[in-house]
């Protein structure tokens, strides 16, 4: 069984009961390490998906902080996920980057996975930013577009609040009503529409993965009101909403996935998609920290 001890991203998912019970003590131990190297309280705490780490280029960055060092952080183990916390200035705010995320299909407990988001609140983050690549359903978008979730479906079939809950991270039954904040959403759609950027407006489908989906699959979840489908975010934004916190959540639409038209899709393909949209994500996110 794993151990206790600062080590924490060695616990499996039997140990996750355990690992909620000593979540406050670690939260505070990796908030603690930051703090250490960047003393500054954080205004945006931002995510950076598959194939987004670039967005760190637009960041004045002053402490970059590898995983390794932080303890009990997971360690990301997914291309393009490059595993570091970027800390420094962007549109003017103070802001910490995780230049990686963590997946459940990596093995990891939804805990493990949303550790982060509680140790980004702990420095001070009221306001979460959340990208992702994520597959497009929707028939009249196209693979590049940008996205601002307006809502999401849990298909992880697990859920990060399980287990004992701790009143100082947060209410036992947080609302989830609106899950992504109105008024960042309204903030992002005037930054592209001053940028000419067309920005899409939908629903994010979480589901575990690895596998991307079947065509059947696809008819299921554009049936149930999705109009895009990831990994990733929807754990985090749980969190972030427990711990009080605002989420905009920004998706790039990197394939197509039509069922009566469906094309096999590669991480390469996915990844170099996520990347040439990039330019029109970062405007989104650089302005929209300019004007909180």
């Amino acid at each position: 069984m794993a151990d206790d001890g600062s080590q924490g991203f060695h616990l499996t998912a039997l140990d996750a009961r355990r690992f909620d019970l000593h979540a406050r003590e670690r939260i505070d131990a990796c908030a603690q390490t930051v703090r250490a190297r960047f003393p500054r309280p954080i205004d945006v705490a931002i995510i950076l998906g598959t194939g987004l780490g670039g967005l760190a280029n637009e960041m004045a960055v002053e402490q970059t902080i590898e995983y390794t060092d932080l303890p009990n952080f997971p360690l990301s183990t997914v291309e393009s996920h490059k595993g570091r916390l970027l800390c420094g200035t962007l549109g003017g705010k103070t802001v910490v980057a995780m230049q990686g995320r963590f997946h459940r299909y990596e093995g990891y407990s939804l805990q493990q996975v949303t550790f982060p988001v509680r140790v980004l609140r702990a420095l001070g983050a009221d306001t979460l930013i959340v990208s992702n690549a994520c597959g497009g359903m929707h028939p009249l978008w196209a693979a590049g577009d940008l996205m601002v979730i307006s809502d999401h479906i849990n298909l992880l079939g697990d859920n990060p609040l399980i287990g004992p809950n701790d009143d100082t991270l947060g209410a036992r039954f947080p609302d989830m009503s609106e899950p992504y904040d109105p008024a960042l959403r309204a903030l992002a759609r005037a930054v592209a529409l001053q940028h000419g950027i067309t920005l899409r407006e939908g629903v994010y489908v979480a589901v575990q993965g690895p596998n991307l989906e079947t065509r059947a699959e696809y008819r299921f979840l554009r049936g149930i009101g999705a109009d895009v489908v990831g990994m990733s975010t929807v754990p985090e934004v749980i969190v972030a909403l427990h711990g009080g916190m605002r989420v905009l959540g920004l998706s790039i639409i990197t394939d197509q996935c039509l069922p009566d038209a469906l094309e096999p899709a590669s991480l390469a393909q996915i990844v170099g998609v996520a990347r040439s949209a990039e330019p029109k994500l970062a405007a989104v996110v650089t302005g929209v920290i300019a004007r909180l």
